[in-house]
């Protein structure tokens, strides 16, 4: 145990140097985190405007994935899904081709579990450690640096990057070995869609009996119906403000990875396959770039009635 903790403050004290590839809402405040803490952060995006907004903070620039893993002690990855993982990490010029043995990689996409799996075998080749670390908590939280954390991989690799992650968050936990960390944002995107839905129907029944959708809000939220869900998004939905947030289109990207997931191992979930469908509906009438809490507007549409103050 204490040559463990040795380890990671031996860790702690070198990784000093940090890189972040993907610039998109979330990565953008998290960045911004990493050098208020006094990390030292080289970046990449294909975006330059992103790029500019954080190099304006005091952030260097790499043009490629592979310079990026050259310039670090840890690299950290938040892209849109598997696919985009694979490339940065794995791609001609991605990560594998700068990094050395004892680079850390830190995804903190949301991905399939098994796709972490696969990448943490081929970086393992490398002498490459490899954590899946995905987030809750949106853009306000990533903005804050309290995002929550959930992360799979070795528990001595953990440790080790651990004070990285808290320079972006209040809750950093291990929930086991490699692709956990996916399991558990996996069950978080179940919980936070089922009840984004469930507040929907029941705004939209409360507004179509003509009882006022706030102060159902503010008669249920200190009951058992109450959540942090709730709390962040009532307002949203009754004051019509649909910007993201997390998009539409993101959240429907996770639940697909969740029925894959559910479907491997043959695990049935008709209500979390029912959301998405109401998802997948959105989608097909141009709103997958709204906050995910826009799916209201299904339900108001099937009700003719719309939820405000």
């Amino acid at each position: 145990m204490l040559a463990k903790r040795s380890r990671a403050i031996h860790e702690e004290r070198k990784m000093k140097k940090i890189g972040f590839i993907g610039l998109g809402i979330m990565g953008k405040p998290m960045c911004r985190n990493l050098l208020k803490a006094g990390y030292q952060l080289t970046v990449y995006s294909r975006s330059e405007t992103n790029v500019a907004a954080v190099t304006s903070h005091g952030a260097a620039y790499a043009p490629s994935p592979a310079a990026v893993a050259e310039a670090s002690d840890v690299v950290i990855t938040m892209v849109p899904d598997s696919p985009q993982v694979r490339e940065v990490v794995l791609g001609e010029a991605g990560v594998a081709k700068g990094a050395r043995a004892g680079l850390y990689v830190v995804d903190m996409s949301s991905i399939a579990p098994l796709a972490s799996r696969e990448i943490a075998a081929e970086l393992a080749e490398k002498g490459v450690r490899f954590l899946d670390a995905p987030v809750s908590g949106g853009e306000p939280k990533a903005i804050d640096g309290t995002l929550t954390v959930m992360v799979g991989g070795d528990a001595a690799d953990f440790e080790a990057v651990a004070p990285v992650l808290s320079a972006m968050a209040a809750a950093v936990t291990r929930v086991g070995e490699v692709g956990a960390g996916n399991v558990a944002k996996l069950a978080n995107q179940i919980v936070v869609a089922l009840n984004i839905a469930a507040m929907s129907e029941a705004f939209v029944l409360a507004a179509k009996a003509g009882v006022e959708p706030e102060l159902v809000y503010q008669a249920i939220r200190g009951g058992l119906a109450g959540s942090t869900v709730l709390d962040a998004k009532a307002g949203l939905v009754m004051d019509r403000k649909f910007d993201p947030g997390f998009r539409i289109k993101l959240h429907a990207k996770d639940l697909a990875n969740v029925l894959q997931t559910a479907h491997e191992l043959h695990v049935p979930l008709p209500f979390t396959a029912s959301v998405m469908e109401v998802m997948q509906a959105m989608l097909a009438d141009g709103c997958g770039e709204d906050d995910h809490a826009s799916i209201i507007r299904y339900f108001e549409k099937q009700a003719k009635v719309t939820v405000s103050r």
